[in-house]
């Protein structure tokens, strides 16, 4: 059992460095740092094109203190596939004498998850290979310019879609968790120590695992760098963004998102996009329409949860 002095320790050790390039408020480091607290630095890291090959810095004076591998857009799980072959090949020997193995890990954008990179990421899920995939998820093509991704949510407006995207965000946990892989969670940066808790499960896991973060982009969203945990925070509590883990096929509510079971805890959905610019241009139609698919995706929840309890 760890004690509180050692997790104290852990949780105090920074593995993404300062000093990096990240825009001022990003989600992205928030959710790299407490990710790699996590996960320790016996973890190599594959970056597909986005924000964190860019941020990262150059060499010597890259912000990681761990192995990272810039990798291109689509071949995130492809790497990391052979990095995990590689690992176990050797029988990587760790530090002070000890055997065990190195954690595989992508971290990825939207872009490279949603759209570009999911077919190397379904292979990898098919296969079952031994690696954590995660998604950072900023809802749109950031690094090359704000342009619409499939996670991009419905009615909001980027580079590619001036007037508000027509298409709902895809729902790749969803598609994740049919591919039948031992672990699947969501995770928000407003809630750190629950990440940190899904990471340190995650990687005692054997197999494919997957994970997405909503990772708030201030720049690209509109909304002041001060106010990226609160944005991310809001949106956990309208229900906008629904934190649960999938263990071996049962999904379980985290404790931030099981009370809004009941939609009358749930705040307005208003108060959670008003104050970014990306919704600026939303319709009256278009936010009954987006509350109607947020209402949809918990009865389907609901459903699955009391499904569950019948066997």
């Amino acid at each position: 059992m760890v004690s509180i002095k050692s997790a104290l320790e852990e949780l105090n050790e920074e593995y993404f460095l300062p000093g990096n390039s990240c825009c001022a408020g990003c989600g992205l480091e928030i959710a790299l740092r407490w990710a790699m607290k996590a996960l320790g630095p016996n973890t190599s890291l594959v970056a597909p094109a986005s924000c964190l090959n860019v941020v990262v810095g150059l060499w010597p004076k890259t912000a990681p203190s761990f192995p990272f591998i810039n990798m291109a857009f689509a071949a995130g799980a492809a790497a990391a596939t052979g990095l995990d072959a590689a690992f176990k090949a050797k029988g990587y020997k760790f530090p002070k004498g000890n055997w065990d193995k190195m954690t595989a890990l992508v971290f990825a954008g939207d872009g490279g998850t949603t759209d570009i990179g999911i077919q190397g990421l379904s292979g990898a899920a098919e296969r079952n290979t031994d690696i954590i995939y995660v998604c950072y998820d900023n809802e749109a093509y950031m690094n090359t310019g704000i342009q619409r991704s499939s996670s991009t949510p419905h009615s909001a407006i980027t580079t590619t879609t001036p007037f508000g995207k027509e298409r709902y965000k895809k729902d790749v946990p969803r598609i994740m968790e049919a591919h039948d892989i031992p672990y699947v969670a969501t995770c928000s940066i407003s809630e750190p120590l629950d990440l940190y808790e899904k990471f340190k499960k995650a990687k005692d896991i054997k197999g494919c695992r997957y994970i997405q973060i909503l990772a708030p982009c201030p720049p690209g969203w509109g909304f002041p760098a001060e106010d990226t945990v609160e944005m991310a925070r809001l949106a956990v509590k309208s229900g906008f963004w629904i934190l649960y883990e999938v263990e071996n096929g049962k999904k379980t509510l985290s404790k931030a998102s099981k009370r809004l079971l009941d939609p009358e805890k749930r705040i307005p959905l208003m108060d959670y996009i008003q104050n970014q610019k990306r919704f600026s241009k939303i319709s009256e139609k278009a936010l009954v329409e987006l509350q109607n698919r947020i209402d949809k995706q918990w009865k389907l929840i609901e459903a699955e949860l009391k499904c569950q309890e019948g066997f």
